[in-house]
């Protein structure tokens, strides 16, 4: 007769710790699988990494550009606070200035006890000389009364400009917190283009990047068919002498790396190219593409001349100089220099003439 076992009991504890880690691989297979970076994805095409790579290069831009422009209000705030504090410390200087004379006369006061002015009168050998000195003391008290009214006056002062100082410094704490935000959502979109891009071979990302001989040597006919390849070009057909400029400047830096954030002159993010490119030319530009569109006159797509800057995505995330034969010199992303491109290749949004 067989033995009767008593069922053994599963432990919940257990079974819930291997149903939790269940759902929770689950999950993370389901969201890596959303941001392009699981392990279990199916493999890419070259092209699928391409367009997701694009789409987290915008996307990154996007967030460098809100970083460029609460950065350019952080050192805005930072100038202010620094010349608020200044200026306050130069009105402490002269109130202690102050405060040393009236120390002064009030001890000159006690030394000579204070007595009545007609018992003083009454005292004193030579009568007409001790009322021409009261004349004078009168005066001085009329004159004291004045500087302690200038002491308040600085007083006030002072704390208005302390209170300013403390105003902007919360400006500035606030804008900084608002650019660590910004930093790491570009880090983390431009760390998630480099894991996609780690996937492909040196090969395929040189030409996804434009980098091979055959793309170069297709860049530089399509160029000479269009009569795009030189500056001179270029600068003949600017509308002024500061667009030629500003286009020669672009042209000299092509090859430059991107970097985010960057304003040269030996590394550029797409604003910073532009902004950098203008100043050369003696035209300060703002710092974001949002606030570069709105610094010169609008122009439409056919009237485009060598200088003009051209804008794209609906956000107004990006921008370049044009230079003629529908083309444009900017910086692309971190995975490709300054260098030429044909304004096709971005849905444009706008342009702007400078000057």
């Amino acid at each position: 007769m067989a033995a009767h076992r008593k069922p053994r009991q599963r432990s919940m504890g257990g079974s819930t710790t291997r149903t939790a880690a269940t759902i929770a691989l689950a999950g993370a297979a389901t969201a890596t699988a959303f941001d392009g970076t699981g392990q279990a994805e199916p493999q890419l095409s070259p092209e699928q990494v391409r367009s997701r790579v694009d789409t987290l290069y915008q996307e990154a831009e996007a967030a460098t550009e809100k970083y460029n422009g609460v950065k350019e209000k952080a050192d805005a705030a930072r100038r202010r606070v620094q010349q608020l504090q200044g200026e306050a410390a130069r009105r402490q200087d002269r109130l202690n200035s102050a405060r040393e004379a009236l120390g002064s006369v009030a001890k000159a006061q006690y030394r000579s006890g204070g007595l009545d002015p007609a018992l003083q009168l009454a005292l004193s050998e030579d009568p007409d000389r001790y009322l021409a000195g009261a004349e004078f003391v009168e005066r001085a008290g009329h004159r004291q009364s004045a500087a302690v009214a200038r002491v308040r006056e600085q007083l006030r002062e002072i704390e208005q400009l302390r209170g300013a100082a403390h105003i902007e410094l919360a400006s500035l704490t606030s804008r900084q917190a608002e650019l660590k935000r910004h930093r790491k959502t570009i880090t983390g979109k431009l760390g998630a283009a480099r894991q996609l891009l780690s996937r492909l071979t040196a090969e395929e990302r040189a030409r996804l990047a434009g980098h091979t001989p055959q793309d170069r040597a297709s860049r530089s006919s399509a160029d000479a068919r269009a009569g795009s390849a030189a500056p001179g070009s270029a600068t003949a057909q600017a509308p002024t002498s500061r667009a030629a400029s500003a286009v020669s400047y672009a042209y000299q830096k092509i090859g430059s790396p991107y970097v985010w954030g960057a304003t040269g002159p030996d590394a550029f993010d797409c604003s910073g190219l532009v902004q950098a490119a203008y100043r050369s030319a003696g035209i300060s530009l703002p710092r974001t593409t949002y606030s570069q569109i709105d610094a010169g006159r609008r122009v439409s797509r056919s009237e485009l001349r060598p200088g003009d800057l051209v804008f794209f995505y609906s956000g107004i995330s990006h921008v370049g100089i044009y230079v003629g034969d529908g083309r444009m010199i900017h910086a692309p992303n971190p995975s490709a220099p300054v260098r030429l491109a044909p304004i096709d290749e971005m849905p444009f949004a706008g342009a702007t003439r400078v000057v």
